[in-house]
């Protein structure tokens, strides 16, 4: 068992150590300079429209088999933030200090960029079934954008994998450290 946990820790070094890290918001920096910083010149029309998702006055903008920009908002957001945006953020702030937010708010900045870099690649590539529903996302614009059918579909299995691994494993976790903490139940 102390070699499996060895070799754990070795790759996740890897992972998340400097290289995946100067990756992920070097890619945010190369993105934000591409896109001229959208994340900041658009934030304006962004409350724009997110003030009328709210108050229902963005329902004429919805076409034939689409949402509004609203219920896309949200849906993005729903996928986007998950357990780890609660749990993530008490354990950098508890292993890392109060610096950890410094490095949280970097990221958060270039990683809008990412983010919008994968929704716009999602409704290009894109799919209309018979029935008129929409299909994307990351496995469609490997296989329509990348041409790397394989590829797509390796994207999906391990995406599917991860929500059966990490979704629920790490929710559970959450759910019983805060179940024994309050209520003394036994972690099992």
């Amino acid at each position: 068992m102390t070699a499996i946990m060895e070799f754990l820790d070795i790759i996740n070094a890897f992972v998340w150590g400097p290289p995946m890290m100067i990756m992920l918001v070097g890619t945010g920096i190369f993105l934000t300079l591409r896109i001229g910083g959208k994340q900041f010149t658009k934030i304006g029309y962004g409350w724009k429209l997110l003030l009328k998702g709210l108050l229902n006055k963005d329902l004429d903008q919805r076409g034939e088999g689409e949402i509004t920009p609203f219920q896309s908002l949200t849906s993005v957001l729903a996928a986007t933030i998950g357990n780890g945006n609660i749990a993530g953020v008490a354990t950098a702030i508890a292993a890392g200090g109060p610096g950890a937010l410094v490095w949280m708010w970097i990221t958060a900045v270039f990683g809008m960029a990412t983010k919008l870099g994968e929704a716009t690649l999602g409704v290009k590539y894109r799919v209309k079934d018979k029935d008129g529903v929409f299909s994307g996302g990351p496995m469609y614009f490997i296989e329509k954008g990348l041409g790397q059918k394989w590829l797509g579909w390796i994207f999906a299995l391990f995406g599917a994998v991860c929500a059966f691994g990490i979704g629920d494993m790490v929710q559970t976790n959450s759910q019983a450290l805060v179940l024994n903490s309050v209520f003394n139940i036994p972690v099992v």
